[in-house]
């Protein structure tokens, strides 16, 4: 397939990465790209003060300009570099991308305004009209909602087809009315392509104008059409549903290998899984718990609620009368970060908390790990239980979404399906028994390890899709 793709992202893994969604863009092109060697796939993302000087120095820089929002006209460099065939283009302006973090900022309306409208403008100085424009999730919603009515009509650009990809509805980019004009430079006649429960929502104007909709798992395309899941969108998305599918996210299976990852320290295969002892032996020093001959049960993710944290809290001091350790990475709400502090000061021989964001801690934590908890009360599709899985760290997994589509018991995980407290720790009990049985837990590890997570058959899935419109 000779056609041209442009991939618009906020965030991409190395460059600059808050989660899932730049774990996805660093890894999905090049997969696009080994399955179609003719495919002209590119990437164009902000360029954020904390990218690492190791890519900064190879940046070859396109042009120099300014981009026209609203009343404004801002400065913008585009810079640019290509690796394993893809090539990923950077937004530069220090005024909107030189922050601490990636989101959060009390102007993020007009950063990502901004950026998208750039995407649309900096075509012609990219000498680049993709055949499809594939943007993902609310903070590239509006450079679909730009071409479709700014640029539409321009002659070069009338024949790009869009297509929007949905990896948390929670986040839909939602603002008042009184900046759709001066921060989003939309006009009265867009109101109603933006407009949606008494304000702007930009995902919503993304699903309207977009081609095709898709999410990362097939059982998240479905939950998200029901009330329960959809964060308010499921009238929009009912409306659209012609035009939505979910495709499964895949990961990286060079960045995330046991048997060369450099953040472990001792590297193992499925074949020689009794060096993960030596790795957790490391672990316990490095985080403070005593060395003993007990399950590890670890979770690495964002301590908010939908990620099934009050399940835990409600069963954590029953949970810990077992003979396990628990650890936990990550930073969200101040009360679970509380809690988990808490836990970890009562329980200083079973717990060990640690509050921060930290890629190469985690993939030790994995490699370290012999159950990976994720009770998820949603997951659009979740990467955290297919990293578990490649390091041999079996995954206790509730049936929501991604989850019900990579983990299925016995074969390669344990599950449960009500969202109760009760009914995970039932599932934890049927992992510490399997663990128990040395031959039938070694058994589980190996077929876990082995899974098939990579992007190839959802880089196909992909293709055809774009080959659709």
């Amino acid at each position: 397939m000779n056609k041209k793709i442009l991939i618009v992202a906020s965030e991409a893994l190395p460059y600059a990465a808050s989660g899932g969604l730049g774990d996805v863009i660093g890894s999905l092109p090049r997969a696009l790209k080994e399955k179609d060697a003719e495919l002209d796939v590119r990437v164009i993302m902000p360029l954020y003060s904390m990218m690492a000087d190791k890519y900064r120095e190879k940046l070859e820089e396109v042009c120099i300009t300014t981009v026209p929002l609203s009343w404004r006209q801002q400065y913008c460099g585009l810079y640019k570099l290509t690796e394993s065939g893809v090539t990923f283009y950077f937004v530069d302006n220090m005024y909107y991308f030189a922050r601490t973090g990636l989101y959060g900022s009390m102007d993020d309306a007009e950063r990502y305004a901004f950026f998208c409208k750039a995407v649309c403008e900096l075509m012609p100085r990219m000498d680049f009209y993709p055949d499809i424009l594939h943007a993902h999730d609310w903070q590239s919603a509006l450079s679909i909602i730009y071409l479709k009515r700014k640029y539409a009509h321009r002659p070069e650009y009338a024949g790009i087809k869009t297509i929007f990809t949905i990896h948390n509805i929670e986040y839909q980019g939602q603002y008042g009315f009184d900046i759709l004009g001066d921060t989003f430079e939309l006009d009265e006649w867009d109101r109603d392509v933006v407009e949606y429960g008494g304000c702007i929502n930009l995902m919503k104007g993304a699903i309207v104008c977009a081609d095709k909709v898709t999410t990362v798992s097939p059982q998240y395309s479905k939950e998200i059409l029901s009330e329960t899941f959809s964060h308010g969108l499921h009238y929009v998305l009912i409306a659209n549903q012609e035009k939505l599918s979910g495709i499964m996210n895949g990961i990286d299976y060079d960045y995330y290998n046991p048997q060369t990852d450099p953040d472990v320290e001792v590297n193992f295969t499925a074949r020689s899984i009794g060096r993960k002892a030596q790795n957790r032996k490391m672990l316990r020093e490095m985080v403070g718990l005593p060395e003993k001959d007990v399950p590890m049960i670890a979770m690495i993710t964002r301590l908010t609620g939908h990620k099934g944290l009050d399940l835990v809290t409600w069963a954590a001091d029953e949970l810990l009368q077992r003979d396990v350790q628990l650890v936990i990475l990550g930073t969200g709400d101040k009360h679970y970060e509380d809690f988990f502090k808490s836990l970890a000061d009562r329980y200083p021989d079973k717990v060990a908390t640690i509050l921060k964001f930290d890629k190469a801690l985690s993939k030790k934590i994995y490699a370290s790990a012999d159950l990976f908890l994720m009770p998820s009360k949603s997951e659009p599709c979740g990467l955290s239980q297919m990293i578990a899985s490649r390091y041999g760290a079996v995954p206790i997994v509730r049936l929501a979404g991604g989850l019900a589509d990579t983990i299925h018991e016995p074969d390669n995980g344990f599950t449960f399906y009500a969202y109760n407290g009760s009914e995970m720790l039932r599932a934890i009990e049927r992992a510490l028994a399997s663990f128990e049985n040395k031959d039938e837990w070694a058994s589980l590890v190996k077929r876990v390890m082995k899974t098939d997570f990579t992007w190839a058959n959802s880089a196909n899935q992909y293709l055809g899709l774009y080959e659709s419109v």
